[in-house]
């Protein structure tokens, strides 16, 4: 399908319709901005999407004969869109050549879209800037190439952490065996023990269990097996002896990491292996060349000990006049102006926290057969503790 916006020319994808120069110029066009350095901006991302998910278009902005930026979007039968990946991915753009601008309303018709909807766009995408309802913090850790020496990086990153979590660690070698960190590992076993874990601990907290949507198991699963320059499935597991005692799954690009899914052993929660896991993985992320991990949107106190800056990242809708599109913004923008209010707000926060345990406490118990793993349950386990619980 091809439009024209100005001297832009407008053409609609499938993902799987693209070519190779359009996939070298996407790439292209992530190299030339740190801002879609991510790899959720990446096409592979947006290719597994379709893939398992399907309904993913993209939008191909041409000047002079060129492609010149791109935009992954979801759509559904009316003509409602959402950038792609909404509710799981940690960024979102239209990811373009330095110079580049559009007429969002002309791109909207392009696509076939009254409306579009994103929750963690890219600061900049100034011809989205009318459509914004908010701005939040994106917490980051500028990685440095640091020594072999994890203690001694440990020390000098994070003195303030240093002496209680090599404490823990050495407790955990000391009961259980050996500390061993594999940042790349490629047993497919030790995913499936991170989604077990992750989906067990979303129904401790009451929290939606995203990995009782097959399609993103699937997800997970394809992303796993990516290894392209600007997107590749990364899995790390912390080890004590042969026994895995946390896990994590994201993406990396050439220089940006994105934590992702984290999730520990519940029986060893009293050594804060989500930590020990964010801080091995940053380590280990700085010595493979990664310049920063991108730990995305959301007041979580552990992102606040860890990061080193904010990016900002923003949430809105696009619209072009259109009944479908009033509707949608008076359904969804009450919805989000409320989690908006509840999480901005620690007097709210906490006893929404303490709401959810108490119901994900009643659906594990009806739910879990005694000797299951995942029946294991903690107060500190919940999202707005992040990885000393997640």
């Amino acid at each position: 399908m091809r439009s024209m916006s100005s001297d832009t020319d407008i053409t609609i994808h499938r993902p799987d319709e693209l070519s190779t120069s359009h996939h070298k110029a996407w790439h292209e066009a992530m190299d030339a901005s740190p801002d879609y350095a991510n790899p959720f901006l990446a096409p592979e991302f947006t290719a597994g999407v379709d893939r398992h998910r399907g309904g993913v278009r993209v939008a191909v902005l041409h000047q002079r004969g060129e492609p010149v930026g791109f935009l992954p979007y979801e759509r559904n039968a009316v003509g409602v869109g959402r950038a792609v990946g909404l509710g799981l991915s940690d960024c979102q753009a239209l990811v373009h050549r330095p110079g580049v601008t559009w007429d969002t309303r002309a791109l909207l018709r392009a696509c076939r879209l009254s409306v579009f909807e994103f929750d963690h766009l890219v600061e900049g995408q100034q011809p989205f800037a009318p459509y914004m309802t908010g701005s939040f913090a994106s917490p980051v850790i500028d990685l440095k190439v640091g020594s072999d020496d994890y203690p001694q990086w440990l020390r000098g990153a994070y003195p303030g952490l240093a002496k209680t979590t090599l404490k823990k660690e050495r407790r955990l070698a000391r009961d259980l065996g050996e500390m061993r960190f594999v940042f790349d590992e490629r047993d497919p076993a030790a995913l499936r023990t991170l989604m077990r874990w992750k989906s067990a601990q979303y129904r401790r907290t009451g929290r939606m269990d995203r990995f009782a949507r097959p399609w993103i198991v699937d997800l997970v699963e394809d992303l796993f097996e990516v290894r392209e320059e600007h997107f590749t499935g990364v899995l790390s597991v912390v080890y004590a002896g042969d026994r895995p005692v946390a896990a994590h799954f994201g993406p990396r690009s050439r220089t940006v990491f994105a934590p992702w899914f984290t999730a520990y052993d519940p029986e060893l929660r009293y050594y804060s292996p989500g930590l020990i896991m964010h801080l091995r993985m940053a380590e280990a992320a700085g010595r493979d060349g990664i310049r920063v991990m991108d730990m995305g949107r959301g007041d979580k106190e552990w992102k606040d000990w860890l990061k080193t800056r904010e990016l900002r990242v923003c949430e809105g809708f696009a619209t072009r006049p259109h009944p479908v599109s009033a509707a949608h913004r008076l359904w969804r923008r009450p919805v989000r102006g409320l989690r908006n209010t509840v999480n901005a707000h620690p007097a709210l926060r906490e006893p929404a926290d303490r709401l959810l345990k108490t119901v994900g406490t009643l659906r594990t118990s009806s739910r879990t057969q005694p000797g299951r793993p995942d029946g294991h349950r903690s107060d500190s386990d919940s999202d707005r503790a992040g990885p000393l619980a997640s």
